[in-house]
């Protein structure tokens, strides 16, 4: 996951045309909101929106039968994954 360097501080500076700007107004008016509270519950939605559509793994039925089947039954470790545990230092 990137990481996003946060000021400490509670602003963000956006730049609108006028255009976009009245429109926003309008809609947040419709709403019975002010503007700024408009725009953080709707970029907060479609930020929600975007990490959960990231985030969330969606299987087929039979890749999720498969999934859990070797849950319950991993297979036996093979050649390569052998050496890699072996080229892995000691625990102290």
């Amino acid at each position: 996951m990137p990481s996003v360097a946060i000021d400490d501080n509670k602003r963000m500076h956006l730049r609108v045309s006028p255009e976009a700007k009245a429109k926003l107004i309008r809609a947040a008016a419709i709403q019975n909101t002010d503007l700024t509270n408009f725009i953080m519950q709707t970029a907060l939605k479609e930020a929600d929106s975007v990490i959960e559509a990231a985030e969330a793994v969606v299987l087929s039925r039979r890749d999720f039968a498969r999934v859990l089947e070797l849950l319950e039954n991993p297979p036996k470790p093979n050649a390569k994954l052998g050496a890699a545990i072996a080229a892995l230092p000691s625990a102290i």
